[in-house]
C-alpha cells in the first residue's frame, strides 16, 4: 500500500464580510456548585496561556492551547503533515484579529485525558501563531466540565452528565442572556453593565468600541497602542487603557487594562452592538481556579488565599465576597 500523501495545505486568505454560521448558545451562570472530577491532564503555561497535552489519532501527546472562545479546535502545521492528515473542505474561522478563510483537515479523533471526540475536520494553521502545537476549541468541550488551575499548571475535564459535586468556597452568580458562549452578564467596568465572554485563548482581556465609547469617547491621552496577533498569524493595533474598576459578579478588579477593537468574536457571539468584554487570561489568571461547566452553562471562579498573596482586602457585606486592593490584581479570599 501506498504512503499518505502529506495535505497541501494553503495560507489562510481573507473572508468576505457576512454572518456568522455559529448557533446560539444557552446562557451561562456563575455557580458555587460546579465540581470537576476525572482525570488531572498535565498542563504548562504558556504566557498566560494554559496548553494541555492532547492526542490525535491516537498520536502524542501534543501541547494544545486551551481555548473556550474558539468555536473549533486547531491542529498545527507539523501535526498535519507528520500524521499526513487528509484535507476536507475550506471554512472561516474567526480569529481574534481577523476573519479568514483557512483549509481543514480530518481528524479521526482528538482526546484529552479520557475525554475523545471524533470525525472532525480542523483547521491547519502555523504552531508560532497558535501558541502550542494546536488548540483546543468549544467543539472539543461543548459537554464537558473544565477546570483549569493556575497555580498548581494542572487542567482536568470530564463528562459534564456525571453528577456535579458542591465546593463551598467558590462564587456563585446567575446569568440572564440566552445567545452566545459563556456569555455573564453580572459584569461592569466602571459602573458600566456589559456581557463578558469566558476567553481563555486570549492573553489579553478585549473590549469593543462600543464600550471604549462609553468609558473613555474623545479622551486620547488615556490609551497606549499594543499589537495582537491572531491564530492565523495576522497582526492588529489595538488601543489599550487603564480601567478603574472591573467587578465581575461580587469580585472588584482596580486599575484594569483592557485592549479595544471590533474583533471578530464580538460578531460572533451577537455582542458587536453592545458594551462588551472577552476576559482573557491576564485576568482569568489572577484567581486560583477558573471552571467552566460547558453543558450546563455555568462558571466557578476560586479565589486565591489571602495568606499566601497578602493582598489587603474588604469583605462585601452583602455577599461574603473578597474585593481586591487597588495595586494588587490577585483574587483572594481569607
Amino acid at each position: 500500500m501506498a504512503a499518505a500523501q502529506a495535505p497541501q495545505i494553503a495560507k489562510p486568505r481573507p473572508a468576505p464580510p457576512g454572518p456568522s454560521t455559529v448557533p446560539p448558545l444557552p446562557r451561562a451562570a456563575f455557580d458555587n456548585k460546579l465540581d470537576i472530577g476525572g482525570d488531572d491532564i498535565r498542563a504548562r503555561k504558556v504566557g498566560t496561556r494554559m496548553t494541555v497535552d492532547t492526542h490525535v489519532n491516537g498520536r502524542g501527546p501534543y501541547r494544545f492551547v486551551v481555548d473556550s472562545g474558539a468555536d473549533t479546535s486547531v491542529v498545527g502545521l507539523r501535526i498535519a503533515h507528520d500524521l499526513a492528515l487528509p484535507l476536507g473542505t475550506p471554512a472561516i474561522l474567526n480569529g481574534t484579529t481577523d476573519r479568514s478563510i483557512v483549509d481543514r483537515v480530518k481528524v479521526a479523533q482528538l482526546a484529552l485525558g479520557r475525554t475523545a471526540i471524533t470525525d472532525l475536520e480542523l483547521p491547519a494553521l502555523r504552531e508560532q501563531d497558535l501558541g502550542g502545537e494546536g488548540m483546543v476549541g468549544i467543539d472539543a468541550l461543548v459537554n464537558q466540565r473544565l477546570m483549569m488551575d493556575f497555580e498548581k499548571k494542572v487542567v482536568r475535564i470530564e463528562d459534564a452528565r456525571l453528577p456535579e459535586r458542591y465546593d463551598p468556597g467558590a462564587i456563585v452568580i446567575i446569568a440572564r442572556r440566552r445567545h452566545g458562549q459563556l456569555i455573564l452578564t453580572q459584569v461592569k467596568a466602571a459602573g458600566l453593565a456589559l456581557d463578558a465572554v469566558v476567553d481563555t485563548g486570549s492573553e489579553v482581556t478585549i473590549g469593543n468600541v462600543a464600550l471604549r465609547n462609553k468609558l473613555i469617547r474623545g479622551n486620547r491621552d488615556k490609551f497606549w497602542t499594543v499589537e495582537a496577533t491572531g491564530v492565523t498569524g495576522v497582526t492588529r493595533n489595538m488601543q489599550m487603557a487603564l480601567i478603574g474598576e472591573l467587578k465581575i459578579g461580587p469580585i472588584t478588579l482596580h486599575n484594569v487594562p483592557i485592549a479595544f477593537a471590533d474583533v471578530p468574536p464580538f460578531e460572533v457571539f451577537g455582542l458587536s452592538k453592545q458594551p462588551s468584554l472577552l476576559l482573557g487570561t491576564d485576568l482569568l489568571g489572577t484567581f486560583r481556579r477558573v471552571s467552566l461547566d460547558f453543558r450546563a452553562r455555568k462558571v466557578r471562579f476560586l479565589l486565591k488565599s489571602c495568606a499566601s498573596s497578602g493582598v489587603a482586602i474588604s469583605t462585601a457585606p452583602d455577599a461574603g465576597f473578597a474585593r481586591l486592593s487597588a495595586n494588587e490584581r490577585e483574587a483572594c479570599q481569607s
